[in-house]
């Protein structure tokens, strides 16, 4: 589901071009897996989505980025971007005091790509990193701003604020969604850096240079396909992508283990 906060930026960001987004709703959560099988996992998506006829593929997880987005990058034939690297680009250039902190799943901290990344862009920052394995079940749960997501919230924030970040990259599709809470933690003076807008760039600044952009004057659609519960992925969909979903076809996991 929390791809679909990407997909909205590009949406806005590129109304003229054709999305299909696959939600891997059968195999979640991704967070707690060996990196090794979640490589595994974006290699069948993104192998299915190479047979669908696209020309782009944006890896709109942060756990498959972390865990596939190289290997990804070296098989498939069609551009592969991920969600890492603009996010770490947008922390170095927000910190103030170069301690920048990172709240992610636990694969993705695991991953270690975010210090890589932003020592890449700046060798002397330091950043702080905290897994956040509740955070996705109760963002996906009945009460997404209730008590139990706050308290989750304060817990995986002090350590953090113990360190003194001025900055906190939100490293989960997912927590968007409960950036007010997250800035009520940490308050004004700490920056939350979230990709989806940088990444919808990245998704326009490579179809132009590629030369392959739809016209500019054309709408272009969006279809969604899931290995979970359509009915499901259609009605909490919503709560992520914000506009309407009508319907998504079901994708067997078995069709993406042949196409692997």
């Amino acid at each position: 589901m929390g791809g679909l906060t990407v997909l909205h930026e590009c949406l806005v960001t590129l109304p003229h071009e054709d999305f299909v987004y696959l939600g891997a709703g059968a195999r979640l959560p991704y967070g707690p897996r060996p990196l090794d099988e979640i490589r595994r996992f974006a290699g069948e998506i993104a192998g299915y989505l190479e047979l669908q006829g696209v020309k782009l593929i944006v890896a709109a997880c942060n756990s498959a980025t972390a865990a596939a987005l190289p290997d990804l990058q070296r098989r498939l034939s069609v551009p592969v971007i991920g969600v890492l690297a603009p996010e770490a680009h947008a922390a170095v250039l927000a910190t103030r005091n170069r301690r920048i902190g990172l709240l992610a799943t636990e694969a993705t901290v695991a991953s270690g790509r975010y210090p890589e990344l932003v020592r890449s862009l700046d060798a002397g920052a330091e950043v702080v990193s905290v897994a956040c394995p509740r955070l996705v079940p109760l963002i996906e749960g009945d009460e997404p701003f209730g008590e139990a997501i706050a308290a989750a919230v304060r817990d995986y924030a002090a350590p953090l604020k113990e360190a003194d970040v001025d900055t906190v990259i939100l490293g989960c599709t997912h927590y968007p969604l409960i950036r007010p809470i997250l800035q009520r933690v940490f308050g004004r003076a700490v920056t939350l850096v979230f990709s989806a807008e940088e990444t919808a760039r990245e998704a326009a600044e490579t179809l132009e240079r590629k030369g392959i952009e739809n016209a500019a004057e054309r709408e272009g659609s969006y279809r969604f396909l899931t290995t979970g519960d359509p009915e499901l992925f259609r009605e909490m969909g919503r709560r992520f992508l914000q506009l309407p979903i009508d319907g998504a076809e079901h994708v067997q996991v078995a069709t993406l283990e042949a196409v692997a």
